[in-house]
């Protein structure tokens, strides 16, 4: 193995660090807007707590959908899951806490 095959692995194996570094955090990046929307939409349509929840078009997830990926789905389950959403027994969906925190995009 000479001196350029061994420069041509190294750069190589940087190319894929780099793309899985961007890859990584374009996915953080996705998931902090679909954080946005959820806690928008909640505040616009005024759902603070059970009594005014709301059925968010998003909440199930479509398994026949096609096309690129719908990270709303997932992030309304994490929410829902830190007690950030609160989700009534027969499904709406509410923010839990008045004022929110929103991540960084």
């Amino acid at each position: 193995m000479d001196s350029s095959e061994t420069w041509e692995i190294i750069i190589g194996i940087c190319v894929l660090i780099g793309v899985y570094i961007l890859t990584r955090r374009y996915h953080a990046w996705r998931m902090a807007r679909a954080y946005n929307v959820i806690v928008k939409d909640l505040e616009q349509k005024e759902a603070m707590d059970p009594s005014s929840a709301v059925d968010l078009p998003y909440s199930r997830q479509n398994i026949f959908r096609m096309g690129t990926r719908d990270y709303l789905p997932k992030m309304l389950q994490y929410m829902t899951a830190h007690n950030i959403v609160g989700v009534t027994a027969d499904g709406r969906h509410y923010l839990s806490h008045p004022k929110v925190g929103r991540p960084r995009v």
